[in-house]
């Protein structure tokens, strides 16, 4: 199934590629935030809402562009269940607003690669379908769980964050597993060693942590 997606972009010109974008709609009295993070390749579209918290949805893929329309080829959707929809086109229209920082240290696509412990490193197979990514651009964050081939969808959390000097911050603006999360503000050291991402700490449910994180570089729509 595909659907065509307006997008809220700025008319001042079309160079969306690499930033985060963020508008607001209201539905049923409620005010819901729509979340826009994106690179050259791929884009990701989250609804949430504030007050109070509430998970809404999120999908993302790679995506290509014609003229002023992308489509984009979903990678996962948490509605898929109930719509189906494994394909979006997004369209230009005059209302977005531009949130991107500067660029930190971070940005891009990363997949858990696997996890360090007293034995030593534990990888895991980034090819699989099964997989978790981390999508960092310009002071903003999310991740995602998901199954490239049976479109399950097992969770997926994110807001804004701080990396500087090996030290990683996120604060949690949404997340679909538990709403409580919200507003948690969780440290990390992280450690860079191409094209690695080591990254320790303790989690939101206070259990401590070291992941391994590695950059993605496949895009099977090339």
């Amino acid at each position: 199934m595909k659907i065509t997606w307006l997008f809220l972009l700025s008319a001042l010109s079309f160079s969306l590629q690499g930033q985060v974008y963020s508008y607001v709609t209201k539905k049923e009295g409620k005010e819901i935030t729509h979340r826009i993070l994106m690179d050259e390749e791929y884009l990701i579209e989250t609804q949430y809402c504030s007050t109070p918290p509430e998970f809404v949805l999120t999908r993302g893929g790679f995506y290509t562009q014609k003229g002023q329309t992308m489509e984009v080829s979903l990678e996962f959707n948490s509605n898929f269940e109930t719509d189906g929809i494994k394909t979006i086109e997004v369209q230009t229209h005059p209302d977005w607003k531009l949130i991107s920082n500067s660029a930190l240290d971070l940005n891009g696509k990363w997949l858990m690669a696997g996890r360090v412990t007293d034995n030593g490193e534990n990888r895991r197979n980034i090819a699989a379908p099964r997989k978790t990514m981390k999508f960092l651009k310009d002071g903003y964050f999310q991740w995602i769980a998901f199954n490239t081939e049976s479109f399950q969808f097992f969770g997926s959390g994110g807001g804004f964050y701080t990396a500087e000097n090996q030290k990683y911050t996120e604060h949690i603006e949404y997340f679909s597993r538990n709403n409580e999360t919200v507003g948690k503000i969780l440290p990390f050291s992280y450690d860079l060693k191409v094209p690695d991402w080591y990254h320790s700490g303790m989690s939101s449910k206070g259990e401590p942590m070291r992941e391994i994180w590695t950059k993605r570089m496949d895009n099977p729509l090339h």
